[in-house]
Parts: structure tokens; sequence; C-alpha cells
């Protein structure tokens, strides 16, 4: 068994996560320093400016969006990978809401998630 995965198997667990609403999964991805920008973050929390750091705020973050957005779903459309990060795109639905093109970076070091960054109009 292998000890270190690989970007597209740890984009593949991400998104698995994020979809059956696994917190505790999705933040096992990620290193304990971990950084994350968002544009929704930067709107429903302008004072972040769209960043936050360490587990315990990516933690406070994604319960909050799972508890507002239970219908949440992200289907993937292509990945595409390098020895230290993994672009995403996805199309991010949710009931009552128009589907919605994401790209999203993964800079990945030593099989943990060291930031992410979200892009989308």
């Amino acid at each position: 068994m292998k000890d270190v995965l690989t970007n597209e198997e740890i984009a593949y667990n991400w998104f698995d996560c994020f979809n059956t609403k696994d917190l505790d999964g999705l933040l096992e991805l990620y290193a304990e320093d971990a950084k994350h920008f968002s544009p929704k973050l930067k709107q429903r929390r302008p004072e972040t400016e769209g960043w936050i750091s360490g587990k315990n705020e990516l933690r406070k973050w994604w319960a909050d969006a799972f508890h507002r957005l239970p219908t949440l779903h992200y289907i993937v459309q292509t990945l595409t990978s390098s020895e230290d990060r993994i672009v995403m795109e996805y199309l991010r639905t949710v009931e009552g809401e128009n589907p919605m093109m994401i790209a999203e970076v993964l800079e990945i070091k030593q099989g943990k998630i060291q930031s992410s960054r979200v892009y989308h109009s």
C-alpha cells in the first residue's frame, strides 16, 4: 500500500468528500496550515478578503456551506495535473440556482493540499 496519494487521487477524494458532505474526510486532505481563497468567501465574509488559513477556519467555512446548501453537488469536467498542483474544472449545482462552472487550483506537497484557490464569475 502506498503512503502518498497521487494528485488525481486527492482530487477525486476531494470531490467525493464534497458530494457526500464528509467534512472530516475533506479536511484530512489538507495540511494543518492550508490556505483557501474563494470569491464566495470574500462576498460572505468581506473582512477575510477571500482568504482563510488553517483547518479550523476551513472547517467553519465548509460546515456553514454544507448547512446552507444541502443540495450542493460538484460534477467533474476536467482535471489537469502537474507535480505540485492540480487544476480542476467542475460544474457547481445547487437546487434552485443556475449551475456554475468553477475552476479551482490545489497546490499539493507531500500528499497534502497546501492551498486552494477558486475562480468563477
